[in-house]
């Protein structure tokens, strides 16, 4: 039989009635790190290709990476990199079945945002 109601309940799980979690934050974090990464990466195509065609286009890039700016950008994008790859770990833990439960998917939600700042200030005092 017909559900004549169909169109007076909200679609689920609905921005009105979900309650921001950290496992979920965390989450779609991964992804629009994953997606930061992906235009990073064009930038590194960028740099590439104007080493391939000339002195100047190569001298732009060069230089904009290489100053505070480029800083800012390498750093952020370690930081993605370390925080993307926790996060697959992550996905990879509960793939076998482990720490399913809700505490510890919240432990390692902010293990990974932790984890990944120690690992960026790491890498960048190593390199």
């Amino acid at each position: 039989m017909a559900d004549v109601n169909r169109g007076n309940r909200p679609l689920s799980p609905h921005l009105q009635i979900y309650r921001p979690q950290l496992t979920s934050a965390s989450s779609i974090f991964v992804r629009a790190t994953g997606i930061a990464i992906f235009f990073l990466m064009l930038l590194a195509v960028w740099w590439m290709l104007a080493a391939a065609t000339s002195e100047a286009a190569f001298g732009f890039i060069d230089g904009l990476l290489r100053g505070w700016l480029g800083d800012i950008i390498l750093l952020g994008a370690t930081w993605s990199i370390w925080y993307l790859m926790l996060g697959r770990l992550r996905h990879v833990i509960w793939d076998f079945g482990h720490c399913l439960d809700v505490e510890t998917s919240e432990k390692m939600g902010q293990g990974m945002f932790i984890a990944a700042t120690a690992l960026t200030v790491f890498t960048a005092i190593v390199l």
